[in-house]
């Protein structure tokens, strides 16, 4: 029988899978499969593992701090062959199950995701539950003892692309630090991360700390949400070294290699996995002029400016969902097309390298927020230097040495 004690930072295993065994030690809790056959195993997220987590929200006052990801998806077939699954919110499948929900918390691009990226989001309801939204991306980032009064257990689902100036992860560490302040249980329902399959670029020093990196952790640190609000617990990083009773309900039949295929967007400029895979590499543009796609149908897989030398490649932005003021708006530019790269399985420098060398000396190339998305003022000035990438790299090797033997004491999967 599977019993269940709470405590900080606990993880949740259900023993009778067939397809797990468990392996624990106080802080490094593992998941191995006994089928190495994974790509043939249906994976499961923590929101779809009801068993697990029914039982601690019978009773209790819940919030939830979710989007549009925060699904679960209903396998289907038809004349016995399997279609394409449909989604449940999992604000609706709690409900309709008399979990008591009080409110729901929204990160950066709201509760629907449609917002776009920086973009204030004003506290609302939510049309089809009329539950109250209290946004995270709005007059605060951290809720507030008054918003979470009343509330005994704050669930966190919401679908992460493992990249650290991506702003659903700093939203988790206000809302652990929130929930530790006050005595309230937190729990992950963890999902998969697409970039989960490489670690890779500078770490972040702390005095460049900010909403869009919080944590001494790489641009791309290779663990699910779950993994990382372990970390975060676990390194003390919240404020004065205060933890979180933190509870992760685990992935089914998931490692850090595995291939992962996300359908439903999540933030509205990534529309697709290939946006997805270079995001990590091409959101350098977002500390620059040059745009990197947004204002077309094809964000994060192209970069250009106006003032790039003339070639054959061109595009023009325009508003639309998800950039309603993209950079060179209406303008020509000229640049490149990056949408048929290969699967990455590191960063890619060149390109942040050839947008430079191509920026005439008389425009502006960096600006403000450059530092604080790159986490030091190295790279700028590595980049203005003419350094390659293979000399940038070697200047990242210590700290990324460090930063994976940490990371090693809070992984659950392989």
């Amino acid at each position: 029988m599977f019993h269940f004690k709470p405590f900080k930072s606990t993880y949740l295993f259900l023993l009778l899978a067939l397809n797990f065994q468990l392996i624990s030690c106080a802080q490094n809790p593992k998941v191995v499969s006994k089928n190495t056959d994974q790509e043939n195993q249906t994976l499961k997220t923590g929101a779809a593992r009801t068993s697990l987590y029914l039982n601690l929200l019978k009773g209790k006052n819940v919030a939830v701090v979710g989007n549009q990801t925060s699904v679960i998806a209903k396998r289907q077939t038809r004349n016995g062959r399997p279609v394409a699954p449909s989604f449940s919110h999992l604000v609706d499948s709690l409900l309709s199950r008399d979990v008591t929900i009080k409110k729901v918390f929204s990160p950066e691009h709201g509760f629907r995701g449609n917002a776009d990226a920086s973009e204030y989001v004003k506290d609302g309801f939510d049309v089809k539950t009329g539950l109250p939204i209290i946004s995270l991306y709005g007059k605060n980032k951290k809720p507030s003892a008054k918003q979470l009064d009343g509330i005994d257990i704050v669930i966190f689902d919401v679908q992460d692309v493992g990249v650290r100036f991506y702003t659903y992860i700093s939203s988790l560490h206000y809302v652990m630090e929130a929930c530790a302040e006050l005595g309230i249980q937190v729990l992950i329902f963890d999902r998969p991360n697409p970039n989960g399959h490489y670690i890779d670029g500078p770490v972040l020093e702390m005095k460049y700390s900010s909403f869009v990196g919080k944590h001494p952790v790489p641009v791309v640190y290779g663990m699910t949400i779950g993994e990382y609000g372990q970390m975060i617990n676990g390194e003390k990083w919240l404020k004065n070294g205060i933890q979180c009773n933190l509870t992760v309900i685990p992935l089914e039949n998931y490692s850090h290699h595995s291939v992962i295929n996300l359908t439903i967007r999540p933030s509205p400029n990534l529309p697709n996995d290939t946006s997805i895979n270079l995001y990590p590499s091409l959101g350098f543009f977002e500390g620059t002029t040059i745009n990197a796609g947004r204002g077309t149908a094809f964000q994060f897989q192209r970069y250009g400016a106006p003032f790039f030398p003339e070639s054959k490649f061109s595009y023009t932005p325009k508003p639309n969902f998800g950039s309603k003021y993209p950079k060179h708006s209406e303008e020509l530019c000229y640049g490149v097309d990056v949408s048929s790269t290969k699967k990455l399985q590191s960063l890619n420098l060149e390109w942040l390298i050839d947008a430079y060398q191509k920026t005439p000396k008389t425009e502006k190339f960096f600006g403000k927020t450059f530092t604080i998305h790159a986490g030091n003022t190295r790279l700028q000035q590595q980049i203005a230097q003419g350094m390659s990438e293979e000399a940038i790299r070697k200047t990242w090797k210590r700290d990324l040495t460090t930063f994976k033997r940490v990371r090693e004491k809070y992984l659950i999967y392989e």
